[in-house]
């Protein structure tokens, strides 16, 4: 089984398993509310980075990729 980790780490439902695996745990500790919402705060903003970083490096990869068989194509010499 081959875990395709940029799919994973682009995906909403994986982050919001991340943050309510960390929010159980935080109340399980009987951590302060406050803090709780502040770590939330974090994760999601991280998230919403991480997934924003990989999906435009997958977009310029796809784009890469789209213009070097369309400049191999226009090679006729």
């Amino acid at each position: 089984m081959n875990i395709s980790w940029k799919q994973k780490f682009t995906s909403r439902k994986f982050w919001m398993a991340i943050i309510g695996f960390v929010t159980a745990l935080l109340i399980a500790f009987n951590v302060h509310d406050l803090t709780v919402e502040q770590v939330i705060a974090v994760i999601t903003a991280m998230s919403s980075l991480i997934a924003y970083i990989i999906g435009e490096g997958l977009t310029d990869a796809a784009r890469a990729k789209h213009e070097i068989s369309t400049d191999k194509k226009g090679d006729g010499n």
